[in-house]
């Protein structure tokens, strides 16, 4: 799906691997974006004598692997949003009351996503609220749980929150002058960025994450940060799980978004997938910025 590496990273040059080993045909959908292959590899098994075709079902092998892609391209990884909605769209009570709202089928569903992420972010009202664990279960994930990242400015996390007891690495994302002494005592990373408003810069969190080589995150959050992250066309891709029953007015949203006043204002999505997962329904639409 991908051109042969040229270099010696973790492992040596899978070109030549193929070389070696005689092969008299290569294709290819896609040139590798790394800034130290970039057709070197499809260049060296030419230069070889081998045939090499590429650029067949680019679109198909391009959906197979967009976190790399993502951050080879841009600096940052493939965002994706979960969000577990009813069927008028609401995410929770107005008292904050939002466990369960899709069945058990869902949740586990929900578990896959995050065994193939590198992180899973959410902010500190979500931290706050539900002291979420954010870890996978009951999904296989030998010797590997993903980052945790909460987006907290001001360090209002308690240094027994759940996640801090649990196998893994969770980064906490601040801005400058906050004393983090706590939360690093109790297994945190904390990390300053430039602030942004009155919160946290993403725009660096996400650059420093792709600097980690994370491809995939995962957000699980309230409506404010994933509203945030949707008006400012940070999101590529949106997970929505929809149970069967209607919660009403008084409740929550998916997105605080700033006062769009006419349709022109909407975020148009391509839905690429529509199933069902146990008694709910799960929505994958990607956003064409």
């Amino acid at each position: 799906t991908l051109e042969p590496c040229a270099f010696h990273g973790r492992t040596p040059p899978c070109v030549d691997a193929l070389i070696e080993a005689g092969i008299g045909r290569v294709v290819v959908p896609i040139e590798d974006p790394h800034e130290r292959v970039r057709g070197q590899g499809l260049q060296r098994l030419r230069e070889a004598g081998v045939e090499v075709d590429s650029g067949l079902l680019t679109g198909q092998a391009e959906d197979l692997n967009p976190g790399f892609l993502k951050r080879m391209r841009t600096g940052r990884p493939w965002l994706r949003v979960k969000s577990a909605v009813s069927l008028d769209g609401r995410t929770g009570l107005a008292n904050g009351e939002s466990q369960w709202i899709t069945g058990s089928a869902a949740r586990q569903d929900v578990h896959r996503l995050r065994a193939s992420s590198g992180a899973v972010m959410t902010g500190i009202g979500t931290v706050l609220a539900d002291d979420p664990s954010l870890n996978v279960r009951d999904v296989e994930t030998p010797g590997r749980q993903p980052l945790r990242v909460v987006i907290d400015s001001r360090l209002r996390m308690s240094p027994e929150a759940r996640m801090l007891e649990l196998s893994g690495e969770t980064l906490v994302c601040c801005t400058p002058g906050q004393d983090g002494t706590r939360l690093e005592q109790a297994g945190a990373q904390v990390q300053e960025f430039g602030a942004h408003g009155d919160g946290v810069n993403v725009f660096e969190v996400l650059a420093a994450l792709a600097e980690r080589e994370i491809n995939d995150v995962l957000v699980e959050a309230g409506p404010r940060l994933a509203g945030y992250l949707v008006e400012k066309e940070l999101v590529d891709e949106l997970v929505i799980y929809i149970a069967p029953h209607i919660m009403g007015s008084e409740t929550r949203g998916m997105f605080d978004t700033p006062h769009w006043l006419t349709l022109a204002d909407r975020k148009v999505v391509d839905v690429i997938d529509l199933r069902r997962v146990g008694d709910d329904m799960r929505i994958t639409a990607r956003f064409g910025y």
